[in-house]
């Protein structure tokens, strides 16, 4: 029999005893959360009966039991609980926002390096590293390298015979083509365009698909219209923004809700030592109430904070490209020249820890709770390689370490809990 409490009253005291009710039938007990169906549990005849609740530190003390026989059965099926990419590579997991997606919390970005500053041959080598390190997530973009980014990422793929299920890939739309339907947020657009981004990498679908900045000449709702109709067909699982507003991911969501469409699960913000404001104060709240996550790019920022430009310019790095001049002028100017100081500082404190600058700066991205991954863009397998030693560098960013970072950095951006207090 079920009784039915709506009330929630204080939690039970462990001391009142329970009356015997050999049948088991349901009676009402004190501290069920409200709204609960609560059923007696027998023992037997001429034993006591206990509620759910009263049961709830024995069930603590059999967990024990319970993973043993969970183990059993997985073992029967030729499963393990151990025999997982995780417990092998040692590789976290987070969820993607407030979504079931579980993604890496390094993956491996595409821009600037498949199809332009480095090799083919490069780019599986990158992905071969990342993929045996436990890395699931590749970003890539339309935009990137004219497409051929997605084409180098797909042939890696289809070679490597990877499982599909996997992976989570993820493109980004916006800038397609010359033509002046060919870029923006147009429904047109971003269905031709991942149309187009699928063809190239020869799936069926990606993981995620970004619009990857705000278009002031389409409607929000078009453009949330558009994002469900793709997800519905099947060509994207979820969708995210990439450099938009808290305002504009917010109202995005708004419009989702008003029409019953499919919101945004997460933004693309770059996040480094040197640029924290977005990530550390606009998206925790966006986190909280409406469930959007953090996937940061350039945790080195473009370079900068490996230590490389503290003597000028490199001849093979990537402000020395012609296309980016500004990321050389920045390097040059005398925020530049504040910033080179700033992390032989910090190299002081990577010492400390037995680990390199780039790894410390990685693992202080990944010390916030509130970012689902940070993309990594390396030209070489030993920078990949270092870099995703980061991981081992996370248990070590204790808060006293964090607070030297900020007493070194002098740009903690300040919260709305650091004004009430």
């Amino acid at each position: 029999m079920y009784l039915y409490k709506a009330t929630c009253p204080e939690i039970p005291n462990p001391k009142q005893k329970n009356s015997r009710n050999p049948g088991g039938v349901g009676v009402p007990t004190q501290g069920l959360g409200q709204g609960r169906l609560i059923k007696q549990v027998s023992m037997g005849p001429g034993s006591q009966s206990y509620a759910p609740v009263m049961l709830w530190a024995t069930n603590k003390a059999n967990n024990a039991g319970q993973l043993k026989q969970l183990e059993e059965f997985l073992n029967f099926h030729s499963l393990s609980l151990h025999d997982t990419v995780r417990s092998q590579t040692g590789m976290v997991y987070r969820n993607l926002g407030k979504s079931g997606l579980r993604v890496s919390c390094l993956g491996l970005g595409t821009w600037v390096t498949f199809g332009g500053q480095i090799t083919d041959e490069v780019a599986e080598q990158l992905m071969t590293i990342a993929y045996e390190s436990g890395v699931n997530l590749f970003d890539t973009a339309e935009v990137y390298a004219g497409g051929r980014a997605e084409i180098i990422l797909g042939n890696i793929i289809k070679k490597k015979c990877w499982r599909r299920s996997s992976l989570v890939i993820t493109t980004k739309l916006y800038w397609g083509g010359k033509a002046e339907t060919e870029r923006g947020l147009s429904r047109k657009h971003i269905i031709e365009g991942l149309k187009g981004s699928l063809q190239r990498m020869q799936m069926e679908y990606v993981d995620v698909v970004f619009a990857n900045r705000p278009d002031s000449n389409t409607p929000m709702e078009e453009i949330v219209r558009a994002m469900t109709y793709v997800i519905n067909q099947g060509m994207a699982m979820y969708w995210g923004t990439s450099r938009w507003t808290a305002m504009e991911i917010m109202e995005a969501y708004s419009v989702a809700r008003q029409f019953n469409l499919i919101p945004p699960v997460c933004e693309q913000a770059e996040y480094h030592l040197f640029q924290r404001e977005k990530v550390e104060v606009q998206l925790p709240e966006l986190y909280h109430k409406i469930g959007v996550g953090a996937m940061t790019w350039s945790p080195l920022a473009c370079g900068i904070i490996t230590g490389k430009y503290e003597n000028g310019i490199p001849e093979s790095s990537r402000a020395s490209m012609k296309s980016y001049q500004w990321l050389k002028e920045k390097i040059v100017s005398e925020d530049g020249r504040k910033q080179q100081a700033k992390l032989k500082e910090l190299n002081h404190i990577a010492e400390k820890l037995g680990c390199t600058l780039p790894q410390l700066a990685v693992a202080w991205c990944l010390r916030n709770e509130g970012v689902s991954s940070v993309l990594l863009g390396t030209s070489n397998p030993e920078q990949l390689t270092e870099n995703l030693g980061a991981i081992q560098v996370l248990p070590k960013m204790t808060s006293h370490i964090v607070s030297d970072i900020d007493h070194i950095l002098g740009n903690r951006p300040y919260t709305k809990k650091d004004y009430r207090s």
